[in-house]
């Protein structure tokens, strides 16, 4: 087998790769610009609850966008799913802030299972916007 035949791909991969790193940089800054609770100084003070649900909504925009990847035919087909994976996103936050009120507060107070239900809304809302991102 020529290695120059599997290297082919190698540009591609690497566009689609930087591509992704900075839809998930994106993501990351604006999901934790719009929500009311501070993550990233949450975390960093040890609130398990802030952790969890900042994992579980990167996790939730991933699965979308790995699914944006393997359809899209350019990166800019790709940009514009992935633009839709992070409303989404945004979205169930608003949600379920909604039906659990107060759930920033309940973040900020490391309310671990307030943490583990925005995740899990997260993480079923990713897999499901993944499953319909097919053509």
């Amino acid at each position: 087998m020529d290695i120059m035949i599997s290297l082919q791909g190698l540009g591609s991969f690497l566009a689609y790769l930087a591509a992704a790193l900075v839809a998930e940089t994106a993501f990351l800054l604006f999901y934790m610009a719009v929500t009311p609770h501070r993550e990233g100084a949450l975390i960093r003070a040890g609130n398990t609850a802030a952790a969890v649900s900042l994992g579980g909504a990167v996790v939730g925009f991933t699965l979308p966008l790995a699914s944006a990847i393997v359809n899209s035919a350019t990166l800019l087909d790709m940009a514009v799913w992935s633009a839709i994976g992070l409303a989404v996103q945004l979205i169930v936050f608003v949600a379920a802030n909604l039906a659990l009120r107060d759930l920033s507060r309940r973040i900020e107070d490391n309310n671990v299972a307030a943490g583990i239900t925005l995740a899990v809304a997260s993480i079923v809302t990713g897999g499901l916007s993944a499953a319909c991102m097919t053509y």
